[in-house]
């Protein structure tokens, strides 16, 4: 397998497993992927990352729903809870900066309010207010 070749001599903390689906399809397939990891004997991280599975353009622009983003992170961490694995990180991409790229949150982004002060040159960044 894949994991064979990149480290071959199972040494802990080379491998990181980045899963990012949603948090429907995370409480469904995240098991499976888990008991598949465990049974081969791989030592690896398990990384949530709830951005990327939750991008989607409203009124022109790329955005992500803050509601999404939290309900994926709190998937990952009750999969891994059930399965009394060990959940190793999250990856959020976010600012310091008082943006209007993700809807809801603490700021409550509205699809109206993306325009305002929607800055990003690549992907949406959670704001400040989101962040915390």
């Amino acid at each position: 397998a894949m994991i064979d070749k990149l480290n071959p001599s199972n040494t802990p903390g080379r491998i990181s497993i980045i899963v990012r689906m949603g948090a429907k399809k995370l409480r469904e397939k995240l098991p499976q992927l888990i008991d598949a990891v465990n049974r081969s004997g791989h030592i690896v991280t398990w990384v949530c990352d709830p951005m990327h599975g939750n991008t989607e353009t409203v009124n022109n622009f790329k955005t992500r729903r803050f509601e999404k983003i939290r309900a994926e992170i709190e998937a990952f961490f009750d999969v891994h809870e059930s399965m009394n694995t060990v959940p190793g990180g999250v990856h959020l991409e976010l600012t310091g900066d008082n943006v209007t790229e993700c809807m809801g949150g603490g700021s409550s982004v509205s699809a109206e309010d993306l325009n305002d002060r929607y800055h990003t040159h690549c992907d949406p960044r959670l704001n400040a207010e989101q962040s915390l």
